[in-house]
């Protein structure tokens, strides 16, 4: 892929301490040939019994600019579906665990696109992953605010995959209410009991189960809580 034109998705999170058809298909219709996807369809699962367990991302990016040795390195969901084909590279990511769920990915699986460090964080919308795991090609660059100078070409350190928007969901949902549900499975139980959200907040890309994606797809039709 050309390299981008500012460093940005995984990288806005994931270096601040690592801290971007199924669903609504499966969700309904982040770089190449986005389907527009319209509220409504089956949001049920479609996964095969037996699919592994992590099937779904999390994945973050910052909506709101902000520079990095004169870069800014916003990304939001808006500035994916601008591009050609809606489609993009999810690079910068400098976590370790982040850089390894990326690489377990795999093409055409969904994942939600949460605006962090921003005044409101929330996911945003869905995409889907297009391309899996390959070389970041921004640890190479010395311009890049994401150039890793322990990286050799023979032995990257870093990979990035690329992702397509599929769709805006039908309302933003703000973190304050998925906490809110977070806190009441925990006590009661539910699908948002052990959310990585929660349990490993500060990772920029975290694994979904089946049941997390498909209750936090859920919420979109329903009142704020």
């Amino acid at each position: 892929m050309p390299p981008k034109k500012k460093a940005r998705v995984g990288s806005k999170t994931a270096n601040s301490g690592e801290t971007a058809s199924s669903a609504k298909e499966r969700v309904g219709a982040k770089r190449k040939t986005a389907a527009s996807v319209e509220p409504g369809g089956n949001k049920k699962s479609t996964e095969p019994p037996g699919s592994s367990q992590h099937c779904h991302w999390l994945m973050k990016s910052e909506p709101e600019s902000r520079f990095e040795n004169g870069v800014d390195v916003k990304f939001g969901i808006e500035d994916l579906k601008a591009l050609p084909n809606q489609t993009d590279c999810w690079d910068g990511v400098r976590n370790y665990q982040a850089r390894n769920f990326m690489r377990q990915m795999k093409e055409g699986q969904l994942a939600f696109f949460y605006h962090s460090n921003c005044k409101e964080p929330g996911i945003a919308g869905i995409m889907k992953i297009v391309k899996e795991a390959y070389v970041d090609h921004t640890q190479f660059d010395k311009k890049d605010v994401h150039y890793d100078s322990t990286s050799k070409p023979d032995n990257p350190k870093w990979s990035m995959v690329d992702v397509q928007y599929q769709r805006m969901l039908q309302r933003f949902l703000p973190l304050s209410e998925l906490k809110k549900y977070h806190l009441q499975h925990r006590a009661k139980g539910g699908p948002l009991k052990d959310m990585a959200l929660f349990t490993r907040a500060r990772l920029s890309v975290q694994p979904l189960t089946t049941e997390e994606f498909d209750f936090v797809l859920s919420l979109e039709d329903k009142e704020p809580l």
